[in-house]
């Protein structure tokens, strides 16, 4: 019996000779607690919900820098001057963060491809599927989130 060119493993994955599983993930799907942690569907699940966050957060930064380029002109009272030139301010600085929640989403996506999403980098144990769920590029569990607040409270206290 000749060789399939495609695979199909148990958990419904299709597989090309030397490319990575596709995963079916259902529209509705969730990460339970009681699958196994970091199984392909929730490493497929976590992706696509960062990879949308990346593409909206693209999205804004492209439609601000637009809408600042139509923005610049010359306006000759100083008091609207100024005001436009705090608002442009407070735009620049909004991107800027963005601008290093893309690059906290890339790592995320990197940590996906090379096994290590989900685990706390402090401790190694696994992160909440709940705080994954609300911040998925965590990467300290919530009670080593919680000691580096409070040592960074306690040095900025001194």
């Amino acid at each position: 019996m000749a060789e399939s060119a495609t695979d199909i493993s148990a958990a419904g994955e299709h597989k090309e000779p030397g490319m990575k599983a596709e995963v079916f993930l259902p529209e509705d799907y969730t990460p339970a607690e009681d699958e196994p942690f970091m199984n392909a569907r929730q490493l497929e699940y976590f992706r696509r919900k960062l990879l949308k966050w990346k593409s909206e957060l693209l999205g804004d930064s492209k439609n601000t820098i637009e809408e600042l380029q139509k923005a610049t002109r010359n306006i000759p009272d100083i008091a609207d001057r100024a005001s436009e030139e705090t608002d442009r301010a407070l735009e620049l600085r909004t991107r800027d963060r963005q601008r290093k929640l893309v690059a906290k989403i890339d790592s995320a996506l990197r940590r996906i491809e090379v096994g290590e999403y989900g685990y706390c980098e402090e401790t190694g144990e696994p992160i909440s599927l709940k705080r994954l769920d609300a911040r998925p590029i965590a990467t300290l569990s919530l009670e080593a989130q919680e000691r580096h607040e409070r040592r960074e409270k306690v040095h900025r206290d001194d």
